[in-house]
């Protein structure tokens, strides 16, 4: 087949950035990566890149395909080259660029190195037997286990490219990997380091992170649970902290969120004071309900009995998260091996049939 690519090349030393279009003749099972190689065998040698084990795996190959992070290796270019479509490749973002599609990783990796991305038991001598730790336990950080550091969150992070010193969602989903380990014994130690400024409530839940994850690692699910676990632990002097836990005190109180109360309970009553004026010209056009008497959702109840039982079963932290997740993937999948579709709640077609290598894909 007949590909096309558009690829940004770029020299750092002489700070020249030129896009360039190649077009290369493919075999039809081709991926991005596999493109690249044929480009730098056959028309430009002096095309750079990283790669390494070609099996989605080693995360070597991050870079940006129309703007958006992918793995290289796991692009399959066949759809692509059908549609006429050029596409354009790049480096990824939020990283310096080396040269073409390669990025310096350093900033990267201090990232990870500072959540201290290892286990801290607690202890000198092991001792000689095992500490076997439950399937229900490892559930939490299950996903966190299966990041496979290629940087392709951190490339569509806003947030670090907001603020270049925030921690990011690759080193806080490694982060939560310890924190949500029961053998790790700096939990509390782990939290407040992350709740310092440039952590866990520095995001701004755009979820580009767990869109652009190319190993389902959903990084701002971590995040989350970080949050979680934080709060739980009475770690919660951050404004973000402070923000969550009104929500939560909130809605179990009346049922709904009682925006009026949100700054003074966020900011406090004197930073809250200096918003007076802006408050005040909401007012006027009726974008402030009336803080008194407060109302109360016509079946609170339900909202404080829930409230009740995720205390009861412990699952105010990261469980409670994890516990979702896995309701999304029975949902999806079937906790019995059925398929969504077939019992609801979205209905026929809802999800794509799963199928093998030599079958058709449901259309």
């Amino acid at each position: 087949m007949q590909v096309a690519l558009k690829i940004w090349r770029y020299d750092a030393i002489a700070g020249e950035r030129a896009l360039k279009e190649y077009e290369i003749d493919a075999p039809e099972e081709a991926t991005l990566l596999d493109c690249l190689d044929i480009v730098k065998d056959r028309l430009d040698g002096t095309l750079a890149y990283r790669k390494s084990c070609r099996m989605m795996i080693c995360g070597s190959c991050g870079m940006r395909m129309d703007g958006a992070a992918v793995l290289a290796c796991k692009t399959r270019m066949y759809d692509i080259a059908q549609s006429g479509h050029v596409p354009v490749v790049s480096a990824m973002g939020n990283l310096p660029i080396v040269k073409d599609l390669v990025v310096d990783m350093e900033p990267f990796w201090g990232k990870v190195r500072a959540v201290k991305p290892w286990l801290e038991p607690g202890y000198s001598d092991p001792g000689e037997t095992e500490n076997v730790v439950s399937q229900e336990r490892m559930d939490v950080i299950h996903k966190e286990s299966l990041c496979i550091m290629c940087g392709c969150c951190v490339s569509e992070c806003n947030s670090m490219e907001a603020d270049p010193d925030f921690l990011g969602p690759a080193a806080l989903a490694k982060g939560m990997r310890f924190v949500g380990d029961p053998r790790d014994q700096a939990t509390v130690e782990r939290l407040q380091s992350y709740s310092d400024e440039h952590g866990i409530w520095d995001c701004t839940r755009c979820y580009f992170c767990q869109e652009r994850c190319p190993k389902g690692v959903d990084p701002r699910d971590a995040i989350a649970k970080l949050g979680a676990e934080a709060v739980a632990a009475g770690i919660d002097s951050d404004m973000g902290a402070k923000h969550a836990k009104w929500f939560v005190t909130s809605a179990k109180t009346t049922g709904w969120l009682r925006e009026t109360e949100l700054v003074p309970k966020t900011q406090g009553v004197v930073k809250s004071l200096k918003e007076v004026k802006f408050a005040m010209g909401l007012l006027r056009h009726g974008k402030v309900p009336p803080p008194v008497p407060p109302h109360v959702a016509k079946h609170v109840g339900e909202a404080r009995a829930l409230y009740d039982l995720v205390k009861q079963q412990g699952q105010d932290g990261a469980a409670g998260i994890a516990q979702a997740e896995r309701a999304l993937l029975h949902l999806e999948h079937g906790a019995d091996g059925s398929h969504a579709a077939e019992r609801g709640p979205y209905g026929e077609g809802s999800f794509a049939k799963p199928y093998l290598p030599g079958e058709e894909p449901a259309e």
